[in-house]
């Protein structure tokens, strides 16, 4: 098995990326920082779904595409493969409402993580660093 797929499928190195509206930012985070979640690298974007932007859900064949204001959250964690799911469980319970923007969790495995002023890799690049 590659480093990648044991990665991505067991205990290893998880990416989750969530694209949601922007009015659920706070208290997400809130609830990610009780949830012990450090890392968290925000962007604000302008997107749209498969309704084009639309707040309906059969939006018309001719509607042209509408940007709307978007949240990325980025979080990167090392953990194993139950933790991920409880994770996604959280951010699952945080953000429904039950209407169109609600949003997307995408969960991918990572190969590696190096950080660049040490070297370091692995869990100790995300390790608090001593080093001056």
């Amino acid at each position: 098995m590659n480093e990648a797929k044991k990665n991505a499928g067991g205990a290893g190195f998880a990416r989750i990326e969530i694209m949601m509206g922007m009015k659920k930012l706070t208290p997400l985070l809130k609830k990610l920082s009780t949830a012990g979640i450090t890392g968290v690298t925000v962007f604000q974007a302008l997107g749209c779904g498969i309704q084009h932007g639309s707040y309906e859900y059969a939006p018309e064949e001719s509607t042209e595409i509408q940007l709307l204001p978007k949240t990325c959250l980025l979080i990167i964690c090392i953990c194993e493969r139950e933790a991920v799911s409880d994770l996604v469980e959280l951010l699952k319970l945080e953000l429904y409402t039950g209407h169109i923007g609600d949003g997307k969790i995408f969960v991918s495995g990572i190969d590696n993580i190096i950080r660049i002023r040490t070297g370091e890799e692995g869990e100790d690049a995300l390790r608090r660093s001593d080093v001056g």
